[in-house]
């Protein structure tokens, strides 16, 4: 169920509004002069929204490409195009984590 709350108890209640949205995973709406005015998140939440959002993004732009584009590739090639990228994101986070 959707929370919503004035904006004040952004100042007033700040540390529900932290448990809250950490404990729940939902975003909790807030308003200002019964206007929506933002939303408040965890960061893994927004994280995850994110992630989502740039996966959609992705398969739009794949199905874009194979409306304009004859290629196509098995499932073989797209695994182990995934597991390359995978694995070049592991070597990179590896490299940075030891700088």
């Amino acid at each position: 169920m959707q929370s919503i709350r004035p904006i004040s108890d952004l100042r007033n209640k700040f540390a529900e509004i932290s448990r809250d949205v950490h404990e729940s995973g939902e975003p909790v709406f807030l308003t200002k002069n019964g206007v929506g005015d933002m939303v408040v998140m965890s960061m893994e939440t927004y994280e995850a929204l994110e992630f989502d959002s740039c996966v959609y993004a992705k398969l739009q732009e794949a199905e874009r490409e194979a409306e304009t584009t004859g290629t196509r590739y098995s499932s073989d090639e797209v695994l182990a195009s995934i597991r390359s990228v995978i694995a070049r994101a592991a070597e990179q986070t590896r490299v940075t984590s030891h700088v």
